[in-house]
């Protein structure tokens, strides 16, 4: 590097470094504020009362009869799951490239395997619903959690099933 763009690189440098130091200019004071002064109190009153509606639950039949409902709700539409499962995996399996006939076919036969787990999965608002209203009430809930333990428990399945055939599909 020449001699003389050292120098001049040097000089802006020097130049730089002094205009940082420099303390030409008023600058706002850091002290506080009259606006920022905290005065006067906070009253916050009493506490708004909250209006909770009362969840209603139909239990038609009592809540053993609606509990077994749902269960075999969920069992029916898992059995129909379990009939597809076997004929989309087939599909899946012979599935060709993207947009193939072979490979429609397989989405359809996925697209039958969602709907069956969309009937499964149904009954578990349901359940969901009556175990919240259990709860706010203070009452025994274990039947309710037995009943929803078993439907996620074959919608769980069902997912797996689900994720691992779109897993395998080209």
């Amino acid at each position: 590097m020449p001699r003389i763009a050292r120098s001049a690189l040097a000089l802006s440098l020097a130049s730089l470094a002094a205009a940082c130091a420099s303390t030409g200019g008023d600058y706002p004071s850091l002290a506080v504020r009259d606006a920022e002064r905290a005065e006067g109190q906070f009253v916050t009153g009493e506490p708004a009362r909250l209006d909770i509606p009362p969840v209603e639950v139909d239990l038609t039949g009592g809540l053993d009869a609606r509990l077994s409902s749902l269960v075999s709700a969920a069992e029916e539409a898992h059995a129909e799951f379990v009939s597809v499962q076997p004929r989309a995996a087939r599909l899946v399996a012979a599935a060709g490239g993207t947009g193939s006939d072979s490979w429609a076919a397989a989405q359809v036969a996925l697209a039958e395997l969602d709907s069956a787990r969309s009937r499964a999965a149904i009954p578990v608002g349901d359940l969901d619903m009556i175990y919240t209203a259990t709860r706010v009430a203070a009452e025994d809930a274990s039947a309710i959690e037995a009943a929803r333990t078993r439907v996620i428990t074959l919608v769980s399945e069902e997912d797996a099933v689900l994720e691992d055939l779109r897993g395998r599909i080209r």
